[in-house]
């Protein structure tokens, strides 16, 4: 692969409410964008393009959308944003988007992504990424934000990585003007773990107690305990040898602060509407390791039980 990334074209494998907002904000840009999606919400976005409602402004875009990436063929990039439960049907899928440059940036929950995608295309290929972004497909061909974060940190995640690469630094200089907010750096795995270090106990909370998270920060009590979560994954993090920011708790809190008191997270979603949850990916995933590792996670494990019932899929709550 060389350094200097042509990156005209873009795929969004999984263009729903994280992947199908970032499309957007590209194709809206000028960058031609290839959407994967299936059901609904391609049929949605053939005939009425793909609608974004946010607080940074209403927009529309027209997309080219397709059920079928061998109509895609090789492109530049590829942001890979399935859910982590999907991983068996889209892996196979990234195949007929790879060209000898192809960069593929994951950007899903949890942190074992991005060996699964190298196994799959190589490890060349691929970069890791962490989005910070609240995000809903409301309907199909509908995706609504919440607060105006939208930001994306990535690097490299295999081979050098004691500074930025220079493909990281050309996709990052491509991205900015897309009304993206881009953070690049050198080792993408420490924002991996520090991703989940917050995602980890907020999905979890506000899943469990089926609430936006305004009303459970706003209690001092939850939030201790929302607290000593975070340093339950913190705690595996550090012992799996990860050297995350000695100041990630705060950062935490100041990111927990900033939130509009509606958002909801990704998991809480996906319960209020009966889908499948990430809970292997972001808990399941904190727990085994911690028991490897001789961590204890009791925090989280009293969550993983409480949601376990409802991994596959539920009746739709309120």
């Amino acid at each position: 692969m060389t350094n200097k990334l042509p990156t005209e074209h873009f795929a969004i494998l999984g263009s729903g409410a994280v992947g199908g907002y970032y499309g957007a904000k590209l194709a809206r840009a000028g960058h031609r964008v290839s959407f994967l999606a299936r059901g609904a919400h391609l049929a949605a976005m053939r005939e009425g393009g793909l609608q974004i409602r946010s607080p940074l402004g209403d927009f529309t875009v027209p997309v080219e959308a397709t059920d079928d990436p061998l109509l895609v063929g090789p492109v530049d990039v590829v942001l890979f944003t399935v859910k982590s439960y999907d991983n068996d049907t889209a892996l196979p899928m990234l195949v007929p988007l790879i060209g000898d440059r192809t960069v593929v940036l994951t950007l899903q929950n949890g942190i074992d992504s991005v060996d699964e995608v190298a196994a799959v295309v190589g490890e060349s290929h691929v970069l890791g990424g962490a989005t910070y972004i609240a995000t809903g497909l409301s309907q199909p061909g509908l995706i609504e934000q919440t607060g105006t974060h939208r930001k994306i940190i990535f690097g490299e995640v295999f081979g050098q990585r004691s500074r930025v690469s220079d493909r990281v630094a050309a996709l990052g200089r491509v991205m900015e003007p897309a009304d993206i907010e881009v953070e690049t750096v050198a080792d993408a795995r420490r924002q991996l773990w520090e991703k989940l270090i917050y995602l980890c106990p907020f999905a979890a909370f506000t899943g469990a107690a089926r609430s936006p998270i305004g009303v459970l920060w706003n209690d001092s009590n939850t939030q201790t305990r929302f607290m000593a979560a975070v340093a339950e994954v913190e705690a595996v993090a550090r012992a799996e040898g990860v050297n995350v920011s000695a100041t990630v708790k705060q950062k935490v809190r100041e990111y927990m602060d900033s939130l509009p008191p509606e958002t909801r997270s990704s998991m809480l979603i996906d319960l209020s509407q009966g889908k499948r949850i990430e809970l292997e990916a972001l808990q399941g995933t904190i727990i085994r390791r911690g028991q490897a590792l001789g961590i204890a996670t009791p925090i989280i494990a009293a969550l993983y039980a409480e949601l376990e019932p409802h991994a596959g899929g539920a009746p739709a709550c309120g």
